[in-house]
């Protein structure tokens, strides 16, 4: 399978070049995710644990689906083909916009869009990208991510608590 090709991007989000995913990871240059929070009705989200294949963050908790944009993609385009992909979550749809961030290490130099959806599954987990998942109630996640940060996605750890200002949760 040949190697996907990331928009480079620039401190403002403008795409400047081209390079494949090893280079774009291994040089720390700016490029582009989304990442989709999944709630079901009873208010419970949808967390996944990385495959150990992925090249970062193996087998670490993440959010429901995220993944990188393909050159030339749309931010939304990139939430409602990643939640099909990992999770077989077949969308209407673009998810609610929630924040933005900016590219820092956190984020692995990944300028990314945080959404939200709902859905109450049941899901089809792509094997490669996902070894598991399961619903938990908000406050486990707080409680679980402040305990033990070590056991998620960087990202996902500045996510989580971003979200939570942004949702009222407490």
């Amino acid at each position: 399978m040949p190697e996907e090709i990331f928009d480079v991007v620039n401190e403002r989000d403008e795409v400047i070049s081209q390079a494949p995913r090893q280079e774009v990871h291994a040089r720390g240059l700016w490029h582009r995710a989304v990442h989709v929070l999944v709630f079901n009705a009873r208010g419970e989200v949808f967390l996944q644990k990385r495959s150990m294949t992925k090249d970062t963050a193996k087998g670490k908790w993440d959010s429901s689906s995220s993944g990188h944009l393909d050159t030339g993609e749309a931010y939304d385009a990139c939430a409602v083909r990643e939640v099909r992909e990992e999770i077989g979550l077949h969308l209407t749809q673009t998810p609610e916009r929630l924040f933005k961030l900016d590219a820092r290490k956190e984020t692995g130099w990944e300028f990314c869009w945080i959404y939200r959806c709902e859905s109450e599954g049941p899901f089809v987990l792509h094997p490669e990208e996902i070894e598991t998942g399961a619903w938990f109630a908000p406050a486990a996640v707080t409680q679980w991510v402040n305990a033990k940060p070590q056991e998620f996605a960087r990202a996902f750890v500045l996510i989580w608590k971003l979200f939570l200002t942004q949702d009222g949760h407490r």
